[in-house]
């Protein structure tokens, strides 16, 4: 009687359990190899940047201070004649992507804005590769997906949209693990879109892998950074005082490039003689100040041979420089040239705790420029742990990370509401 009166659930509930596991197993060899075309597109991008900012950094001085401009007016025609009127925005268009389910990003403006982004930041456009990186990863993801519907019946429409943006942040800074926290940590304000959490850690795995298969494993940083010192207890205090003082630095950088946002929507001539003249101001401020042309490109420069490299800087002189960089951004997004803030606010952060370093503990400057950045880029893209997790996966050392921490969740208190994106959203918010 019991056996007549059984229904057939167990049967079609263990049919469906199947059919999930087979969909879940084709997600992430999807995911992988996402993670494997972001990885070859990320390598051929940097490439080609190298290869044009290598040419302007061994160019006459004189082409140094006009190649901005020279940047600037072609990513404009690319923008308008390929891209059929993209904007510059590329970690932006990621959040708007992510927020709305109805946003699309083409292969044109892929085309166009990564195109944009080689012709600027090979020409001394001072933004970071890892925007048009995520930007990149996270379109093809989402192309991918569009295309190869059935294993994703069901799921959430950004599963490799934010798998390709780990891989393609995994892939610009050797560091998977930064890749899947920054994708999972940067859509929301104090939370993260866990549900895409395997899909983005196989991504960046693959991706790393597939970017360092045809590069090196030396981490981004660890030719610049000398032996970080064991930290002692009094460092737990200067981590704070460098946690509040990022925080304050990365408020206003925040504000600088919101004000050079708006100006970007002004007239194109207009921008141009602006963007380009502080641009030209800056190169020669630079060299006058520090011998270096310190105001043009990304800013790895300032760290490798700059900050980590001389052990007696003036702050008054880290002040400048920290304005310089700010201001630098800010001019090269008014002229609407495409790249990212992470690694600028990177730079912004180093500088800050290096100042605060040498007003407390000359001789540890290394210590608290690390506690710096992890400061400065966590509440600037409210990005705690990917910040932290950055710092410790491209120097190769961890024995920072205690007092990082401290000044990391220091700096996210005092940052408030502010963000240096806007198309951050709280959990909840529509």
């Amino acid at each position: 009687m019991l056996r007549g009166l059984r229904p057939d659930t167990f049967s079609v509930r263990r049919d469906e359990f199947r059919s999930l596991v087979r969909r879940s197993r084709e997600v992430i060899l999807i995911a992988a190899i996402t993670g494997i075309v972001t990885g070859l597109f990320v390598r051929g991008f940097e490439y080609l940047v190298e290869v044009v900012f290598d040419a302007l950094v061994e160019a006459p001085l004189w082409v140094g201070a006009v190649g901005p401009a020279v940047g600037f007016l072609l990513a404009a025609i690319i923008l308008r004649f390929v891209g059929g009127g993209s904007s510059p925005a590329t970690s932006d268009e990621y959040l708007r992507a992510f927020h709305d389910s109805q946003y699309r990003l083409r292969p044109r403006d892929l085309f166009a804005r990564l195109s944009a982004a080689v012709v600027s930041l090979g020409s001394g456009g001072a933004l970071g590769l890892e925007g048009p990186s995520l930007y990149g990863g996270s379109a093809l993801g989402a192309e991918i997906q569009r295309r190869l519907p059935r294993p994703f019946r069901g799921s959430d429409h950004r599963t490799l949209l934010v798998a390709g943006a780990a891989a393609g942040v995994a892939a610009i800074f050797k560091a998977p693990a930064t890749g899947a926290i920054f994708a999972l940590e940067v859509p929301y304000r104090d939370d993260l879109a866990r549900r895409m959490l395997l899909p983005a850690l196989v991504a960046s795995a693959t991706g790393y892998f597939t970017f360092v298969s045809l590069s090196d494993t030396a981490p981004l940083l660890s030719a610049t950074v000398i032996p970080i010192p064991q930290f002692e207890i009094r460092d737990l205090f200067g981590a704070l005082a460098i946690g509040v003082a990022c925080a304050v630095g990365a408020r206003a950088f925040a504000k600088v490039i919101r004000v050079a946002k708006g100006l970007s929507l002004r007239a194109f001539p207009v921008r141009l003689v602006l963007a380009s003249a502080t641009m030209a101001g800056l190169f020669v401020l630079s060299r006058e100040l520090t011998g270096q042309s310190l105001s043009l490109g990304a800013g790895y420069e300032v760290l490798r041979d700059w900050l980590f490299v001389e052990a007696d800087i003036a702050v008054w002189l880290l002040v400048a420089v920290f304005a310089i960089r700010a201001v630098a951004s800010a001019a090269t997004v008014v002229g609407g040239g495409v790249g990212g803030v992470f690694i600028p606010l990177v730079v912004g952060g180093a500088i800050v705790g290096r100042g605060v370093g040498e007003v407390f503990h000359p001789e540890r400057f290394t210590l608290y420029t690390l506690l710096g950045i992890a400061a400065f880029l966590g509440a600037g893209y409210r990005v705690p742990l990917a910040a932290v997790m950055f710092v410790a996966e491209t120097t190769g050392r961890p024995n920072f990370i205690v007092p990082a921490l401290f000044a990391a969740v220091a700096a996210e208190l005092v940052m408030g509401e502010q963000s240096i994106t806007a198309y951050q959203r709280r959990p909840g918010q529509l």
